[in-house]
């Protein structure tokens, strides 16, 4: 399977030099927020979304150096989806994330909270200082679905009217948004036209969209030790996901056993058997593969390049995770 190092060749500079500016940047003067926050960037995650705000921005520049303003943006995305992650495993109760201790089980729940809302108030002032309009409209957009998919999956734990359709727009907000909206941004930043900008939207809602239901496919199919955690855990904590939805439609009794949110002895392991047997990791990952395959038509606006070449195999790379 390719690796994210050899994907990302082309911004490798500007990914070190982003996450040297992530620390400088959020340093802030509480010890213990900058505690939290440092934490966070030093907790190994591959840095997937400024990497695609970087290749965007080096696509749609081709020979023009990229602007402070661009490598902001990326610094940008990361503090959001970094504030995300925190209020998540809060929410979720999480004591690992990537197998590294979450804020919350470091310090407290309230620390997580305030650091995560720092983060979301710091990329916030930032994003306002980058002095364009239509940027600052499309990633407060991302901030405002954070919330709402928090809000409906929430709402609809160990609810099994939940349909595909509610599952993928739950799904754009968590996950699609964040990276359909910045790919969008680095194109405004870079003046390109509006129909480029248009599709790089559109490349970014369907990679998003196919990482999020590979993510849920590798929640029944990991071992714990890959994850970090049980497998089928939304499961077990009423996050219905892709698997369990198309299991449902051929096995009944799945649906009743979690609207009684596995009750009684044996229902777990029933209900994953069910999940496996029903077809749902099956047709989860022909629908992950759709996805992938609408992204990669939406990049043919884009003129070759490495850059573009890397967007191309990220996709890919999604898709790979699942081998």
């Amino acid at each position: 399977m390719i690796s994210t190092t050899s994907l990302f060749a082309p911004v490798d500079q500007d990914l070190r030099l982003l996450t040297d500016n992530l620390k400088r940047l959020v340093g802030a003067r509480h010890p213990i927020l900058g505690a939290a926050a440092e934490h966070l960037f030093e907790a190994g995650g591959k840095r997937v979304r400024p990497a695609i705000v970087l290749l965007v921005s080096r696509a749609t520049l081709l020979d023009q150096e990229l602007t402070a303003r661009h490598r902001r943006l990326a610094e940008i995305t990361e503090m959001i989806h970094t504030a995300s992650l925190v209020h998540d495993d809060v929410v979720d109760e999480a004591d690992l994330r990537r197998n590294v201790p979450t804020v919350n089980s470091l310090f407290d729940n309230r620390v997580a909270v305030l650091a995560g809302d720092f983060l979301f108030a710091q990329s916030s002032w930032y994003l306002a200082n980058l002095d364009n309009l239509e940027v600052v409209k499309l990633l407060s957009e991302v901030i405002r679905d954070f919330a709402e998919g928090e809000i409906l999956q929430s709402i609809n734990r160990f609810d099994t009217d939940t349909n595909l359709e509610t599952y993928l727009e739950k799904s754009y907000f968590k996950t699609a948004s964040l990276i359909a909206n910045s790919a969008k941004a680095a194109g405004v930043l870079s003046d390109a036209p509006r129909e480029v900008c248009d599709h790089l939207y559109e490349y970014g809602k369907h990679l998003g969209l196919a990482f999020q239901i590979v993510d849920d496919i590798l929640d029944f199919t990991s071992p714990t030790e890959v994850l970090g955690k049980p497998a089928g855990s939304d499961l077990i904590s009423g996050n219905i996901t892709a698997p369990a939805l198309f299991a449902i439609e051929k096995y009944p009794l799945l649906g009743k056993l979690i609207e009684r949110e596995f009750a009684q002895a044996g229902d777990l392991d029933q209900a994953l058997e069910l999940v496996e047997q029903g077809d749902g990791i099956r047709r989860s990952r022909e629908l992950a593969a759709h996805q992938a395959q609408l992204a990669r038509q939406h990049l043919s606006v884009l003129e070759m390049s490495a850059p573009r070449e890397s967007l191309l195999e990220l996709v890919d790379y999604v898709l790979g995770r699942l081998h």
